[in-house]
Protein backbone atom coordinates (compact mmCIF):
# COMPACT_ATOMS: atom_id res chain seq x y z
CA UNK A 1 0.00 0.00 0.00
CA UNK A 2 2.85 2.39 0.82
CA UNK A 3 5.47 1.00 -1.55
CA UNK A 4 4.92 3.58 -4.29
CA UNK A 5 5.15 6.49 -1.85
CA UNK A 6 8.27 5.12 -0.20
CA UNK A 7 9.88 4.58 -3.60
CA UNK A 8 9.42 8.22 -4.59
CA UNK A 9 11.54 9.12 -1.55
CA UNK A 10 14.16 6.37 -1.77
CA UNK A 11 14.64 5.87 -5.51
CA UNK A 12 16.55 9.10 -6.19
CA UNK A 13 19.02 8.24 -3.41
CA UNK A 14 19.32 4.60 -4.45
CA UNK A 15 19.73 5.53 -8.12
CA UNK A 16 22.62 7.84 -7.25
CA UNK A 17 24.31 5.15 -5.16
CA UNK A 18 23.50 2.57 -7.83
CA UNK A 19 25.36 4.56 -10.48
CA UNK A 20 28.40 4.76 -8.22
CA UNK A 21 28.30 1.04 -7.44
CA UNK A 22 27.85 0.18 -11.13
CA UNK A 23 31.13 1.94 -11.93
CA UNK A 24 32.98 -0.51 -9.67
CA UNK A 25 31.86 -3.44 -11.83
CA UNK A 26 29.63 -5.02 -9.20
CA UNK A 27 26.70 -6.76 -10.90
CA UNK A 28 23.09 -6.29 -9.81
CA UNK A 29 22.63 -10.06 -9.40
CA UNK A 30 25.55 -10.17 -6.96
CA UNK A 31 23.84 -7.53 -4.83
CA UNK A 32 20.56 -9.46 -5.00
CA UNK A 33 22.26 -12.63 -3.75
CA UNK A 34 24.14 -10.75 -1.02
CA UNK A 35 20.91 -9.14 0.21
CA UNK A 36 19.19 -12.51 0.22
CA UNK A 37 22.08 -14.05 2.14
CA UNK A 38 21.85 -11.36 4.81
CA UNK A 39 18.09 -11.82 5.07
CA UNK A 40 18.44 -15.57 5.50
CA UNK A 41 21.16 -15.02 8.09
CA UNK A 42 18.67 -12.77 9.85
CA UNK A 43 16.14 -15.60 9.85
CA UNK A 44 18.72 -17.93 11.40
CA UNK A 45 19.39 -15.29 14.06
CA UNK A 46 15.66 -15.11 14.82
CA UNK A 47 15.49 -18.87 15.27
CA UNK A 48 18.45 -18.60 17.66
CA UNK A 49 16.80 -15.77 19.61
CA UNK A 50 19.36 -13.12 18.59
CA UNK A 51 16.73 -10.57 17.62
CA UNK A 52 18.97 -7.49 17.63
CA UNK A 53 21.39 -9.14 15.22
CA UNK A 54 18.46 -10.38 13.13
CA UNK A 55 17.07 -6.85 12.84
CA UNK A 56 20.41 -5.46 11.67
CA UNK A 57 20.89 -8.24 9.10
CA UNK A 58 17.37 -7.89 7.74
CA UNK A 59 17.58 -4.11 7.40
CA UNK A 60 20.92 -4.20 5.59
CA UNK A 61 19.64 -7.01 3.40
CA UNK A 62 16.59 -4.96 2.44
CA UNK A 63 18.76 -1.97 1.57
CA UNK A 64 20.67 -4.22 -0.81
CA UNK A 65 17.35 -5.48 -2.17
CA UNK A 66 16.56 -1.90 -3.19
CA UNK A 67 20.07 -1.20 -4.43
CA UNK A 68 20.17 -4.11 -6.86
CA UNK A 69 17.43 -2.55 -8.94
CA UNK A 70 19.23 0.79 -8.97
CA UNK A 71 22.42 -0.88 -10.22
CA UNK A 72 20.41 -2.72 -12.88
CA UNK A 73 18.86 0.54 -14.06
CA UNK A 74 22.33 2.09 -14.24
CA UNK A 75 23.68 -0.81 -16.33
CA UNK A 76 21.28 -3.25 -17.95
CA UNK A 77 17.97 -4.62 -16.72
CA UNK A 78 17.47 -8.32 -17.48
CA UNK A 79 14.61 -10.77 -17.13
CA UNK A 80 17.00 -13.09 -15.30
CA UNK A 81 17.71 -10.41 -12.72
CA UNK A 82 14.03 -9.64 -12.26
CA UNK A 83 13.25 -13.34 -11.85
CA UNK A 84 16.03 -13.78 -9.29
CA UNK A 85 14.97 -10.71 -7.33
CA UNK A 86 11.28 -11.61 -6.92
CA UNK A 87 12.00 -15.30 -6.29
CA UNK A 88 14.53 -14.65 -3.52
CA UNK A 89 12.20 -12.03 -2.01
CA UNK A 90 9.50 -14.67 -1.63
CA UNK A 91 12.01 -17.15 -0.17
CA UNK A 92 13.03 -14.54 2.40
CA UNK A 93 9.42 -13.64 3.26
CA UNK A 94 8.75 -17.32 3.99
CA UNK A 95 11.90 -17.78 6.08
CA UNK A 96 11.14 -15.15 8.71
CA UNK A 97 7.79 -16.53 10.00
CA UNK A 98 9.29 -20.02 9.91
CA UNK A 99 12.21 -18.75 12.01
CA UNK A 100 9.83 -17.38 14.65
CA UNK A 101 8.06 -20.73 14.71
CA UNK A 102 11.36 -22.55 15.21
CA UNK A 103 12.37 -20.16 17.98
CA UNK A 104 9.25 -20.79 20.05
CA UNK A 105 7.05 -23.52 18.54
CA UNK A 106 4.57 -23.54 21.41
CA UNK A 107 3.61 -19.87 21.04
CA UNK A 108 4.54 -19.08 17.45
CA UNK A 109 3.93 -22.13 15.27
CA UNK A 110 0.22 -21.63 14.63
CA UNK A 111 0.42 -17.84 14.03
CA UNK A 112 3.40 -18.43 11.73
CA UNK A 113 1.44 -21.06 9.78
CA UNK A 114 -1.50 -18.67 9.39
CA UNK A 115 0.83 -15.88 8.25
CA UNK A 116 2.59 -18.15 5.76
CA UNK A 117 -0.78 -19.25 4.36
CA UNK A 118 -1.78 -15.59 3.89
CA UNK A 119 1.54 -14.92 2.13
CA UNK A 120 0.76 -17.84 -0.18
CA UNK A 121 -2.67 -16.43 -1.02
CA UNK A 122 -1.40 -12.90 -1.55
CA UNK A 123 1.62 -14.00 -3.57
CA UNK A 124 -0.46 -16.27 -5.78
CA UNK A 125 -2.89 -13.48 -6.70
CA UNK A 126 0.02 -11.08 -7.26
CA UNK A 127 2.02 -13.40 -9.52
CA UNK A 128 -1.00 -14.75 -11.40
CA UNK A 129 -2.01 -11.21 -12.34
CA UNK A 130 1.57 -10.40 -13.35
CA UNK A 131 1.55 -13.40 -15.72
CA UNK A 132 -1.70 -12.31 -17.34
CA UNK A 133 -0.52 -8.70 -17.57
CA UNK A 134 2.67 -9.81 -19.33
CA UNK A 135 0.60 -11.93 -21.72
CA UNK A 136 -1.43 -8.83 -22.63
CA UNK A 137 1.58 -6.53 -22.79
CA UNK A 138 0.25 -4.46 -19.88
CA UNK A 139 2.81 -2.39 -18.00
CA UNK A 140 2.81 -0.12 -14.99
CA UNK A 141 5.40 2.18 -13.41
CA UNK A 142 3.37 2.88 -10.26
CA UNK A 143 5.98 0.92 -8.27
CA UNK A 144 8.89 2.20 -10.33
CA UNK A 145 10.47 0.46 -13.31
CA UNK A 146 10.05 -3.28 -12.71
CA UNK A 147 10.68 -6.49 -14.59
CA UNK A 148 7.11 -7.63 -14.03
CA UNK A 149 3.72 -6.04 -13.43
CA UNK A 150 3.35 -4.96 -9.81
CA UNK A 151 -0.30 -5.07 -8.78
CA UNK A 152 -0.84 -2.82 -5.78
CA UNK A 153 -2.42 -4.13 -2.59
CA UNK A 154 -2.86 -3.50 1.12
CA UNK A 155 0.07 -5.76 2.01
CA UNK A 156 3.21 -5.12 -0.03
CA UNK A 157 6.94 -5.15 0.61
CA UNK A 158 7.11 -2.14 2.93
CA UNK A 159 4.32 -3.38 5.18
CA UNK A 160 5.86 -6.85 5.34
CA UNK A 161 9.28 -5.53 6.35
CA UNK A 162 7.66 -3.19 8.89
CA UNK A 163 5.98 -6.23 10.47
CA UNK A 164 9.25 -8.15 10.54
CA UNK A 165 11.01 -5.19 12.18
CA UNK A 166 8.25 -4.86 14.78
CA UNK A 167 8.47 -8.56 15.59
CA UNK A 168 12.26 -8.39 15.97
CA UNK A 169 11.91 -5.41 18.31
CA UNK A 170 9.11 -7.04 20.34
CA UNK A 171 9.35 -10.83 19.80
CA UNK A 172 6.67 -11.56 22.40
CA UNK A 173 4.16 -9.79 20.17
CA UNK A 174 4.75 -12.12 17.22
CA UNK A 175 1.56 -14.20 17.70
CA UNK A 176 -0.63 -11.07 17.74
CA UNK A 177 1.20 -9.18 15.00
CA UNK A 178 1.39 -12.23 12.73
CA UNK A 179 -2.32 -12.97 13.11
CA UNK A 180 -3.37 -9.37 12.44
CA UNK A 181 -1.07 -9.04 9.44
CA UNK A 182 -2.30 -12.38 8.10
CA UNK A 183 -5.77 -10.85 8.06
CA UNK A 184 -4.46 -7.82 6.16
CA UNK A 185 -2.75 -10.12 3.64
CA UNK A 186 -5.95 -12.13 3.19
CA UNK A 187 -7.94 -8.97 2.49
CA UNK A 188 -5.23 -7.83 0.08
CA UNK A 189 -5.38 -11.19 -1.71
CA UNK A 190 -9.16 -11.06 -1.96
CA UNK A 191 -9.00 -7.53 -3.37
CA UNK A 192 -6.45 -8.60 -5.96
CA UNK A 193 -8.66 -11.52 -7.02
CA UNK A 194 -11.63 -9.20 -7.45
CA UNK A 195 -9.59 -6.64 -9.39
CA UNK A 196 -8.13 -9.34 -11.60
CA UNK A 197 -11.52 -10.90 -12.27
CA UNK A 198 -12.97 -7.52 -13.22
CA UNK A 199 -10.09 -6.30 -15.39
CA UNK A 200 -9.00 -9.47 -17.18
CA UNK A 201 -11.92 -9.65 -19.57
Amino acid sequence: MLDSRIRTLLDPVLDHIGRLVARTGVHADQITIAGFGLGMAGAVAIAAGAFGLALALILVGRVLDGLDGAVARATQRTDRGGFLDITLDFFFYAAVPLAFALHDPWRNALPAAVLLASFYLNGTAFLAYAIMAAKRGTESTAQGVKSLYYMTGLAEGFETIAVFVLCCLYPALFPLVATVFAGVCAVSAAARVVIGWRTLV
